[in-house]
């Protein structure tokens, strides 16, 4: 499974470690995605949904029914 928030879309960012001796290796940075349940008291019941720290606060602040809802809107499974 991709490492990708369903609310934010945040993926993984890629670039290079850079060294003391300048020496340079690619690497990536993941996105601290977590896997949480919400519960959707419209529908009486849990959805799971993968999301990044920035999502939580996004569903914090707007509210689980109306990401839900955009997220189906965009098509994906939830």
């Amino acid at each position: 499974m991709s490492v990708r928030c369903q609310v934010t879309g945040r993926k993984p960012g890629y670039g290079n470690q850079v060294s003391h001796s300048n020496k340079r290796t690619r690497r990536r940075w993941l996105p601290n995605v977590q896997r949480r349940r919400y519960w959707l008291p419209s529908e009486g019941r849990y959805v799971r949904l993968r999301v990044s720290t920035k999502g939580m606060k996004t569903i914090e602040r707007r509210g689980v029914e109306a990401v839900v809802a955009e997220l189906r809107a965009r098509g994906e499974r939830v």
